[in-house]
C-alpha cells in the first residue's frame, strides 16, 4: 500500500483537493487517473480511503470512502536529543525512530553541543517520510530546539530518564521501563553532557539509565533507548 500524508484531511469531508505540487506529483509522476484508490492519513491516527474523481495536475480530487482510526498506544515515548554535528546522523536517527514508533522529539542544545542553529523544516520532512513508509496513522511531534537548561526546567509527566556516560551508578533502561507509561529521556551532544547538566537533571528527579556496555554515538544511543521502550511495549 502506498500511503499520502496530508494534514487537512479530516473525517467531516465527503471530498478533498490536494495541493497543486501533490497533485502534480499524483498525476504526472505517479500516473494516477480516476477511478483510482489513493490512501491518505492526516497523522492523527486516521486512514482514508480515497477514490479520484478529478486528476487534474493543478487540483487533483478525491471523495473519501472508507475511514478508518488507529487507537493510540498505551505508552508514550519523548525522547530530548542533542542534535549532532552532521546532520544527516540526526536525520538518520529521525528516520530509525519514526519507523520504530516514537511519538515526540525535541532538539536539546547543551554546553557540549558542536551544533546549536536547527533548523526543522527539513527535520519534518523525514519525520513524514518515514511514517508513510513504515505505513503509520500517527505523525510524530517535532518541537522546536530547546537549551538543555530550559527543557530540564519544565514538567514533564511519567518516568523521566537521563543517559550519560559518566561512571556512576545507573540502572539498565530496558530493566526501568515498565509497558503502558510514560517516558521522557534525555541523550546527550557527542561530548556527552556537562557535570553541571547531569546534576541539574538529577536535582529534577530525572534517573541515570545505561544503554549498554559500550559507548555509543549520540544517534545510535537514541535509536536503542527509543527501541527498548518501544520493545517493552509490545
Amino acid at each position: 500500500m502506498q500511503l499520502f500524508y496530508n494534514p487537512d484531511i479530516h473525517s467531516a469531508l465527503n471530498d478533498f483537493s490536494f495541493d497543486k505540487e501533490e497533485s502534480k506529483h499524483i498525476v504526472k509522476v505517479l500516473r494516477k487517473k480516476e477511478g483510482d484508490i489513493l490512501h491518505v492519513t492526516n497523522g492523527l491516527g486516521y486512514l482514508f480511503s480515497t477514490e479520484i474523481i478529478l486528476a487534474s495536475d493543478k487540483k487533483c480530487t478525491v471523495k473519501i470512502v472508507e475511514t478508518k482510526i488507529q487507537q493510540p498506544t498505551d505508552f508514550y515515548l519523548h525522547l530530548a536529543v542533542a542534535p549532532t554535528k552532521m546532520n544527516d546522523r540526526f536525520e538518520w536517527f529521525l528516520e530509525k525512530a519514526t519507523e520504530i514508533g516514537i511519538h515526540e522529539i525535541t532538539p536539546i542544545i547543551c554546553e557540549h553541543s558542536e551544533r546549536k542553529v536547527i533548523k526543522t523544516e527539513r527535520f519534518d520532512k523525514i519525520i513524514q517520510s518515514a511514517m508513510k513508509q513504515s505505513l503509520q496513522y500517527f505523525l510524530p511531534k517535532l518541537n522546536e530546539p530547546i537549551s538543555f537548561k530550559e527543557f530540564v526546567a519544565k514538567k514533564h509527566e511519567g518516568n523521566l530518564f537521563i543517559a550519560h556516560c559518566e561512571e556512576t551508578h545507573k540502572t539498565l533502561l530496558k530493566e526501568a521501563v515498565k509497558p503502558k507509561e510514560k517516558y521522557t529521556l534525555l541523550i546527550g551532544p557527542e561530548g556527552d553532557f556537562s557535570e553541571k547538566e547531569i546534576k541539574t537533571a538529577l536535582e529534577n528527579k530525572y534517573i541515570p539509565v545505561s544503554l549498554g556496555n559500550t559507548r555509543l554515538r549520540t544517534e545510535t544511543a537514541a535509536v536503542v533507548a527509543c527501541h527498548s521502550i518501544v520493545f517493552s511495549n509490545e
